[in-house]
C-alpha cells in the first residue's frame, strides 16, 4: 500500500501481482481497482472485472460489491479515436475471421461488460449478506424494482433497514422513499421526513432535495421556506440539477432566501447546461421577460430552441414565432414552419393554425391545401375559432378544394357557436353572400349585432352596410350611420370612408360636409385608396378644404401607389403640367402607363401621345400605335383620329 499511496502505481502493481500469485484476494481486488481507475495500467473495466471476480470468489466483500455494481449498470465499449473498441472494429473489418484470435490475445476480457441483472443480483446478495451496507441498500432497490429477482417490497424494506441500522445514508434515504410513497407500508410523511433528515445530515444529496420539498410544502413537518432554501443550496453545491433549479426559483422570488437575480441566473444556467428541461424553460422565460434587466431576446431564443429540441410544445411554438418574426434570431420562414409543425404535432392548437396558414400560402413549405385543411381541423378541435373560419372560407371559395357550401356553413357555424366575434362576423357575411333571403338576413343581423356589441368593428361595418340596403334589406340611413360610426370610431377605415360618403351625399338627409371632410381625412390617413383619391380631388378643387394643389398631388400619389386607376391618371396629368409639383414628364409617363395597363382609355391615349412625341420617354412610333389601337378598340374618337392622321388602321 505504501507504493500506491506514494503514487508509484507500477511498483504497487508488481507487488500486488506477487501477492496475487500467492493467493491473496486483497491483492486481486487492488489490481482490479488499478484497472478500474486507469492507474499504472491501461484502464479497462472488463479487466477489472476479471480481477474482482478472483477476489470475490475468495470472499472479498468489496470485490463482490464492485462486481454487483458493474453488472448492474453494464459497461458500454467506448468508441472513438485510440479506443480499444475502435481498434477491435477496424481489425475485424480488415482481418475478418482471423481477427478473433488477435482480439483474444490483446483483449482477453473484451472491451465492454454487458448488463447482467441476474449476475448483479447474485453478487449484491452475497455482499449484502456479508454485511456491506451499500450493497444492502442497492439490493433493497433491486427487490423494490424487480431487477434480477421478483419484486418484493417486504424484502426490500428488510434490506433498507439493515443498511440504515449501519447508518448508511443510502439506506436511510431509501426508507424515506418507502414511507413517503407507501411501498409495502402505509404512507407516513412524518416518518419519511425523519429518515430523509438522517440521510441529509450525512450529506446525501437526494435526501436533501426530498427534505427540501417537504419543508417547502409543509409535508410531514412544519413548512419552513428558509430550511428548504438551505437544503436546496446544500444539494446545489454538489451540482444537483433539481436543487439548482429550485434554489434559483427561490432566489428569483425571494422566498426563503434573499432575492438575488444574479445567483438565480447562475443556478438556472448550471441546471440548463445539464439538459434539465424545467431549468431550460425557466431560463428562456427569464431572458424573454427581462427579469434581471432589459429582455435579452437572443438568449431567450437560444434557450427556447434548446427546450424545443427536447420536445416542449410551447417552446417549439415560441421558437417558430421567433424565426417568423426575426426576434433574437435571423428570420427564417422555413425554420418557423418546421417548429410550428413540431409544436402542432405535440398538440399546440395555435401552432397548428399557424402551420396551416403556411401550407395554405406556401410559406416555408410547399403549398399543400390538404395539409392546410388537416392542420386547420386540428386547430379548430383545439378551440381556435379562426381555424374554423379559414376552413369555411376555403370550402366556400373552392380554394384548392371542391367548392362545398354545406361544409363551409358547417365550419363557420361551429366557429360562430364558440362565441368568437370574428367567427360570428365571418358566418354572417357567408350567410348574406350565399343566400340573402329574409330569414338568412335576420340570422346574419343577429350574429353581427352580437359581435358588434362586444366592440367588433368589422361586424359594426357590416351592419352599416345591411342598413344601407346592400343585400336587399330595408334602408335605414340613421341606423347605417350609427353602425358605421361605431366601426369608424374604432379605426375601421372602410367604415370611415362609408361614413364620409354618407355625410357628403347631397340626397341624404344626413348630409354634413364638415363631418364628411373629417371622416374622409381619417380614412385617407388610414390607407383607404378611394378616400385618398377623394381627398386629392377636394384639395385640387377646394371642395370642403382650402385649395392646395401640392396636397392634391400627394394624395393622388398615395392612391396611385395602391393601384387606383383614376388617381394614377390624374397624378400623371398634374406631373406633366407641373401642377402642385415641379413638372416631371418621365414620372408622368410612368403613371400614364400604370393606368393604361389597367385599361383606362384616356391613359392609353395620353401614353400614346407621349410616345409619339417623345415626351418623358424615348420616341417610339410603334409603341404609340399599339396604345392608340388599344384605345381605339374601346371606341375612343381621339385615338381613331390619331390613327387616321398617321395613316394607320385600327387592326
Amino acid at each position: 500500500m505504501a507504493a500506491y499511496e506514494n503514487r508509484q502505481y507500477l511498483e504497487a502493481f508488481r507487488l500486488w501481482r506477487l501477492a496475487s500469485e500467492a493467493g491473496n484476494p486483497e491483492a486481486d481486488y487492488r489490481i482490479g481497482l488499478l484497472y478500474a481507475k486507469n492507474e499504472g495500467v491501461i484502464g479497462s473495466l472488463p479487466d477489472a472485472v476479471a480481477w474482482y471476480d478472483r477476489a470475490a470468489l475468495s470472499g472479498h466483500i468489496d470485490a463482490q460489491f464492485q462486481l454487483g455494481l458493474i453488472y448492474f449498470h453494464g459497461v458500454q465499449a467506448a468508441v472513438g479515436p485510440n479506443r480499444p473498441e475502435m481498434w477491435r472494429q477496424s481489425t475485424a473489418a480488415r482481418l475478418g475471421d482471423k481477427a478473433a484470435s488477435v482480439h483474444d490475445l490483446v483483449f482477453p476480457n473484451g472491451t465492454g461488460v454487458p448488463r447482467d441483472l441476474d449476475t448483479a443480483f447474485l453478487w449484491m446478495s452475497v455482499a449484502a449478506e456479508a454485511g456491506k451496507a451499500e450493497a444492502q441498500a442497492i439490493l433493497g432497490d433491486m427487490y423494490a424494482n424487480g431487477q434480477g429477482c421478483a419484486r418484493d417490497h417486504a424484502t426490500a424494506l428488510r434490506w433498507y433497514q439493515a443498511a440504515a441500522e449501519q447508518n448508511a445514508a443510502s439506506g436511510q434515504f431509501a426508507l424515506g422513499d418507502v414511507h413517503y410513497q407507501g411501498r409495502g407500508v402505509p404512507v407516513d410523511f412524518a416518518q419519511a421526513a425523519a429518515w430523509y433528515q438522517k440521510a441529509a445530515e450525512q450529506g446525501h444529496v437526494r435526501a436533501q432535495v426530498a427534505l427540501a420539498f417537504m419543508s417547502l410544502k409543509g409535508t410531514g413537518l412544519p413548512a419552513n421556506a428558509e430550511e428548504a432554501a438551505r437544503l436546496f443550496q446544500s444539494a446545489a453545491a454538489h451540482d444537483d440539477t433539481i436543487a439548482l433549479y429550485n434554489i434559483a426559483l427561490l432566489r428569483l422570488s425571494g422566498k426563503g432566501a434573499v432575492k438575488d437575480l444574479d445567483k438565480a441566473e447562475t443556478a438556472l444556467r448550471k441546471a440548463a447546461r445539464k439538459d434539465y428541461l424545467p431549468a431550460i424553460q425557466a431560463l428562456a422565460e427569464f431572458y424573454a421577460l427581462g427579469t434581471a434587466a432589459e429582455p435579452d431576446l437572443r438568449e431567450a431564443a437560444y434557450w427556447y430552441e434548446k427546450a424545443a429540441e427536447r420536445g416542449d410544445a410551447q417552446a417549439q411554438f415560441f421558437t417558430g414565432r421567433f424565426y417568423a418574426t426575426g426576434t433574437g434570431v435571423a428570420p427564417s420562414i422555413r425554420q418557423a414552419a418546421k417548429w410550428f409543425e413540431r409544436a402542432a404535432e405535440n398538440g399546440h392548437a395555435t401552432a397548428a393554425h399557424n402551420i396551416a396558414v403556411f401550407y395554405l400560402n406556401g410559406n416555408g413549405v410547399t403549398r399543400d391545401v390538404a395539409a392546410a385543411i388537416k392542420w386547420f381541423e386540428r386547430a379548430s378541435e383545439g378551440g381556435i375559432s379562426a381555424a374554423g373560419v379559414q376552413l369555411g372560407r376555403l370550402y366556400s371559395a373552392g380554394n384548392g378544394v371542391p367548392r362545398d357550401q354545406a361544409r363551409a356553413a358547417e365550419w363557420l357555424s361551429k366557429a360562430a357557436d364558440g362565441g368568437d366575434a370574428d367567427a360570428k362576423t365571418a358566418y354572417a357575411v357567408f350567410l348574406i353572400q350565399d343566400d340573402p333571403s329574409e330569414a338568412r338576413l335576420a340570422q346574419a343581423r343577429t350574429l353581427l349585432t352580437d359581435a358588434a356589441e362586444v366592440g367588433h368593428s368589422a361586424a359594426a361595418f357590416q351592419l352599416g352596410g345591411l342598413h344601407m340596403g346592400r343585400s336587399g334589406g330595408p334602408v335605414d340611413l340613421p341606423a347605417a350611420a350609427q353602425w358605421f360610426k361605431r366601426a369608424a370610431s374604432a379605426g375601421h377605415v372602410e367604415a370611415q370612408h362609408s361614413l364620409a360618403l354618407l355625410y357628403s351625399d347631397p340626397k341624404s338627409s344626413l348630409k354634413d360636409p364638415q363631418a364628411a371632410t373629417s371622416w374622409i381625412v381619417k380614412a385617407a390617413e388610414g390607407g383607404n385608396a378611394a378616400a385618398q383619391f377623394k381627398l386629392a380631388v377636394m384639395y385640387c378643387t377646394g371642395q370642403g378644404v382650402e385649395q392646395d394643389l401640392a396636397q392634391g398631388v400627394t394624395w393622388y400619389e398615395a392612391a396611385a401607389r395602391q393601384g387606383h386607376t383614376t388617381a394614377q391618371y390624374n397624378l400623371a396629368a398634374m406631373l406633366g403640367r407641373g401642377q402642385g409639383r415641379e413638372a416631371d414628364p418621365a414620372k408622368a409617363a410612368e403613371w400614364f402607363k400604370a393606368a393604361a395597363e389597367q385599361g383606362m382609355v384616356e391613359a392609353q391615349l395620353a401614353l400614346g401621345d407621349a410616345l409619339r412625341a417623345g415626351s418623358g420617354v424615348a420616341q417610339d412610333r410603334d409603341s404609340a400605335l399599339r396604345w392608340y389601337r388599344q384605345a381605339a378598340q374601346q371606341n375612343n374618337e381621339g385615338a381613331l383620329r390619331r390613327l387616321q392622321a398617321m395613316g394607320e388602321s385600327v387592326g
